[in-house]
C-alpha cells in the first residue's frame, strides 16, 4: 500500500493568489464595461426612426482606436458646448458634401443608403459645397427634419477627436433590445 503525501501550500501565499486572480477579473471586466459597455441615453428625436428619446444604447469606445469611422456609422461625438450628441456619418474626410434640391451628394454623386437616396429637405450650410479637412466628417440625424447637425453653423464639420465611439447595441426598451446596424 502506498501512501501519497499532500503538500501543504503557504497560506500567505494563498491568499496572495487570490487577490491576484480578483485584481485581474475587476481589471477585466472594468476594461471590457469601459471599452464596449458605456450607456448612451438617446435624447430627442433626431434619430428616428432608428432611435427614439429614452432609448438607451451601448457605445463602443475601443473601435475608433483601430479602425476608422466608415459612412452611415452611428457615433456620439461632443459638440463645441461639451454636450454630447449622437448621428450618422455621411461625409468622411477629403470629400465634398453637398445638399442640392432636397438630396445629398458626396463630391458631385448622389448618396445612396440602406433606403435609397438619402434626403435632407433643409440644406443649411450644406446649400453650398462644404469640404471636409483631413479629419473631419459631416454628420446628419436620421430624422433629417428635426435634426441639429453638420448641416448647422453651431454644429459644423466634426473633427475626428470629437467622435467619443460607435453605437452599437440598443438596450432600452427591452422589447427592442439588439444590434444597431
Amino acid at each position: 500500500m502506498e501512501f501519497y503525501q499532500v503538500e501543504e501550500t503557504n497560506p500567505l501565499r494563498q491568499a496572495m493568489g487570490w487577490i491576484v486572480d480578483i485584481v485581474v477579473v475587476i481589471s477585466l471586466a472594468w476594461f471590457v464595461v469601459y471599452a464596449f459597455g458605456t450607456q448612451v441615453r438617446i435624447a430627442g428625436q433626431s434619430m428616428m426612426p432608428l432611435l427614439r428619446g429614452g432609448d438607451v444604447v451601448l457605445m463602443d469606445r475601443l473601435t475608433y482606436d483601430f479602425t476608422d469611422p466608415a459612412r452611415f456609422d452611428i457615433v456620439v461625438f461632443e459638440r463645441e458646448d461639451h454636450k454630447s450628441n449622437v448621428k450618422r456619418i455621411i461625409g468622411l474626410p477629403g470629400e465634398v458634401v453637398q445638399i442640392i434640391d432636397n438630396f445629398v451628394y458626396i463630391d458631385g454623386e448622389p448618396l445612396y443608403g440602406e433606403n435609397g437616396l438619402n434626403q435632407a429637405v433643409l440644406a443649411g450650410i450644406a446649400q453650398n459645397p462644404v469640404t471636409l479637412g483631413e479629419d473631419e466628417y459631416f454628420l446628419l440625424g436620421d430624422n433629417r427634419d428635426g435634426s441639429e447637425d453638420s448641416r448647422f453653423a453651431n454644429i459644423g464639420n466634426v473633427g475626428r477627436n470629437q467622435i467619443q465611439g460607435k453605437i452599437w447595441l440598443r438596450l432600452m426598451p427591452l422589447i427592442d433590445i439588439g444590434l444597431i446596424e
